[in-house]
């Protein structure tokens, strides 16, 4: 390889993620580095990813330390590489980078108005109402994001900031700002937060009486075990949701004794591949090819929560469980892949997971999730959105059991099915509908799944 030029490597688009952790340096100045091999990692609030190198050549200077917080667009590295190399590297990133996986506005919708992308939409959902006063602002910036604002109110602060505000459910016109010329900065509306919870219920921003605070060691020895980043946030991002979100729960059963026994004999054929068969990649196909019948499902709540953002595209998240919390890596295309296929990601995906090496475009896009709680899923349970989608399906554990045909009780796979939905987007009728279309289909799914 010719030396002598430099490229820079920046942190990547990592969707609504902020302030992530530099968790380990992978690579020193003086070592080389394939294509695609391990920067660094770093540790958002939804799971661990690794920077990957676009370049085969040697590091020449590393600009992040250990533990240091870092963003999107922050200079990672500077390698030396051949120019032909750079050359085939930069025309290979611009050939395939996925517009799904950048935050611009909001993803490809129904047609008649462009929006913005799935993740960009968490942080545009609307807030509660603040019943702070709202300071003066002696240099407002209005934008688009002052929608949130009541009339004749000004807001001087920038788009992470405003950002920030959304995902707390804070209205930037009660926040005073500290910055110059009154800008708010992140800091003012942490420390808003912070006081409207402190407080007590009488003042706080969500009129949600407090808990009483309880010294547990009276009673007994005790010690406390703090939450990792991923499931403090998750724990966040839960109640949220939960706050947010209309949540009702529709419970059915699937009879997937035709499927089971189509996935045993298929076992032989696993092995000679190389992959491990199990009943997921076929929920997440059906669910797919459900969505594309039950477009409302496959959508979003605009910020005023007046209209639908129908998605064009088809993008499964499933929940894996890791030992850092729950992470919700995202399948592109479902519809337009085969199951050996969906089974080749979805085990690569939850490999990556659990080993937190997950890209950051691993964890952007989804339009609806899949928790599938296999052996320890129980007889059903009640999901929690995975806001802002408006669907999820919980998969329970499958069992035997007699059902009747009309002339006798006859042994069959059942599956149990549970689906939450927002009901503010989603009707009775068109939930019931989904599962039931859905119970079909997993019940006859072998033309649905063979062709890639």
């Amino acid at each position: 390889m010719s030396a002598g030029l430099a490229k820079e490597v920046l942190i990547p688009d990592i969707g609504d993620a902020e302030d992530v952790e530099v968790i380990e340096l992978c690579v020193q100045p003086g070592d080389a580095v394939e294509v695609d091999g391990a920067l660094i990692v770093i540790e958002s609030d939804k799971a661990s990813m690794e920077v990957p190198s676009p370049y085969a050549g040697t590091v020449r200077e590393l600009s992040v330390e250990l533990g240091e917080v870092v963003n999107t667009g922050r200079l990672v590295a500077v390698l030396e590489v051949a120019d032909v190399d750079a050359k085939e590297a930069d025309a290979a990133t611009a050939a395939t980078e996925d517009p799904q996986a950048r935050p611009p506005a909001h993803p490809a919708t129904a047609e008649p108005a462009p929006t913005a992308s799935p993740e960009a939409q968490t942080a545009a959902a609307p807030a509660p109402e603040s019943v702070a006063q709202p300071p003066a602002a002696p240099a407002p910036e209005t934008t688009a994001a002052d929608q949130d604002a009541p009339p004749g109110t000004d807001v001087y602060a920038g788009p992470a900031v405003r950002r920030l505000a959304r995902e707390l459910g804070v209205h930037l016109q009660g926040v005073r700002g500290s910055g110059s010329a009154g800008r708010i900065l992140k800091d003012d509306v942490k420390a808003f937060v912070k006081a409207a919870l402190t407080a007590g219920p009488a003042n706080s921003t969500t009129g949600i009486p407090a808990l009483p605070v309880i010294d547990f060691s009276r009673f007994g020895p005790t010690e406390e075990a703090p939450l990792s980043r991923i499931r403090a946030r998750g724990a966040r991002n839960l109640q949220r949701s939960w706050l947010n979100v209309v949540h009702v729960s529709q419970h059915d059963e699937a009879d997937v004794t035709n499927l089971e026994g189509f996935r045993r004999s298929l076992a032989e054929e696993a092995a000679r591949r190389g992959v491990k068969l199990t009943l997921l990649p076929f929920i997440l196909k059906a669910c797919a090819e459900n969505l594309r019948a039950f477009p409302r499902l496959n959508a979003s709540l605009n910020p005023r929560a007046d209209g639908l953002v129908l998605k064009r595209y088809w993008n499964i998240g499933f929940a894996v469980d890791t030992d850092d919390g729950l992470v919700v890596p995202v399948i592109r295309n479902v519809d337009a892949k085969g199951v050996w296929t969906l089974a080749a990601e979805i085990a690569e995906r939850s490999e990556s997971a659990r080993a937190g090496a997950l890209k950051p475009d691993a964890l952007q896009g989804g339009t609806f999730t899949v928790s599938s709680l296999g052996r320890v899923g129980g007889t059903g349970f009640t999901p929690i959105v995975n806001a802002p989608e408006v669907g999820i399906l919980g998969v329970g554990r499958l069992a035997t059991k007699p059902v009747w045909d009309g002339d006798a009780f006859q042994p069959k796979a059942m599956l149990p099915l549970s689906l939450s939905y927002d009901h503010r987007a989603i009707n009775g009728v068109e939930a019931g509908t989904f599962v039931f279309e859905l119970t079909r289909l997993l019940g006859d799914i072998r033309r649905l799944t063979l062709a890639d």
